[in-house]
C-alpha cells in the first residue's frame, strides 16, 4: 500500500518513529538500525521504506532507513515463526551486511542475539534464507557480481565463502581472488576472515 513515506521526523523512540506528513502523524515500527542511521534526525526530513503488515487484526506499519533492510524484512517475515516483531528484533543486532553474512554461514549464534529468537528459529532462518539472500538486491549496485560464476563446486566450504562475500557486496571474482589458496576442509568462518584479511 505504501512504498515509501517521507516527512518531518517528529519523534523517535524504542522501536519506533513518528513521520509528521503534512500535519499527519505516521506511527513506524522499525529497527535499532534504522532508528540509529545518521539521516534519522528529529525535526529533519526522513525517508522509511515502508511495509504495511496485516495479520489476525493487526495492521502495523513497518518502515526502515534504507531498502536493502525492508528486503531483508520481508524475507524474514517469510519464515515460519519469524513474525514482523521477530524480524525486526533480528534487524536490530547487526547491520544487514553481518546479518547476511551470518545466515550465509550458519552463524546461530549471531541470529540468536535477538530478543524472542530461539535456537531452533534461528537455524530455520538460516536453512530458509541461506539461497535467498544471494539475490542481488543484497549486493551493491555497483558490483556484477551475479553477472559472473562460480567456478567451484557447489556445496563446499569454498564455494560458501564465495557466496558468503558476494552477498556482502563484493564481486564473484573479487570472492574467487581473496578464497584463493584456502583448502575445502577448512571452515567457511575461517576461509571468509582469511578472505576479508586480504581484501583489507
Amino acid at each position: 500500500m505504501f512504498s515509501y513515506i517521507r516527512g518531518k521526523l517528529a519523534e523517535k523512540a524504542e522501536g519506533y518513529a513518528v513521520v509528521d506528513v503534512n500535519g499527519v502523524g505516521f506511527k513506524i515500527y522499525t529497527s535499532q538500525n534504522s532508528l540509529a542511521d545518521s539521516r534519522c534526525v528529529t525535526g529533519q526530513e526522513v525517508t522509511f521504506h515502508t511495509y504495511l503488515y496485516i495479520k489476525e487484526g493487526i495492521m502495523d506499519l513497518y518502515g526502515f532507513a534504507t531498502k536493502q533492510e525492508l528486503e531483508l524484512f520481508l524475507l524474514l517475515i517469510s519464515v515460519n515463526g519469524v513474525g514482523a516483531k521477530g524480524a525486526v528484533s533480528i534487524l536490530s543486532v547487526a547491520p544487514c551486511e553481518k546479518l547476511c553474512l551470518a545466515i550465509a554461514t550458519d552463524d546461530t549464534a549471531t541470529i540468536k542475539k535477538a530478543a524472542g529468537i530461539g535456537a531452533k528459529t534461528a537455524q530455520r532462518v538460516c536453512l530458509e534464507l541461506k539461497d535467498k539472500i544471494k539475490n542481488e538486491s543484497f549486493v551493491s549496485e555497483n558490483t556484477d557480481a551475479f553477472s559472473e560464476s562460480v567456478s567451484y563446486a557447489s556445496g563446499d566450504n569454498v564455494s560458501e565463502a564465495i557466496n558468503a562475500l558476494v552477498a556482502l557486496g563484493y564481486t564473484a571474482a573479487e570472492a574467487q581472488r581473496a578464497v584463493k589458496g584456502a583448502k575445502p576442509e577448512d571452515s567457511v568462518e575461517d576461509i571468509i576472515k582469511l578472505a576479508l584479511k586480504a581484501m583489507m
